[in-house]
């Protein structure tokens, strides 16, 4: 049996709040980089939150292309792109 895929909306809904989620991943890094040495072991926090970031931009690449091929007519770069404001 298929799994039902997202609709349209769902993707939109879930895109806005990843981006949110990676907004606050940066956030949280840059007031760790403030806080602590850039390198060495007081620096790991801070490198691992940047690299959950990356993931999250990866994940979000490889969503917009199910979105395209779900939703072709409705699908737009403003859903999952890595500049989403909202």
């Amino acid at each position: 049996m298929t799994k039902p895929r997202l609709t349209f909306e769902e993707h939109d809904q879930l895109g806005g709040q990843l981006a949110g989620i990676r907004r606050e991943l940066h956030l949280l890094n840059i007031q760790l980089s403030n806080a602590y040495p850039m390198s060495g072991r007081e620096s790991v926090p801070a490198k691992k939150i940047a690299e959950a970031r990356q993931i999250l931009g990866e994940a979000l690449s490889h969503l917009e292309d199910r979105l395209y091929d779900e939703h072709p007519r409705q699908a737009s770069t403003d859903v999952y792109s890595l500049g989403r404001r909202s």
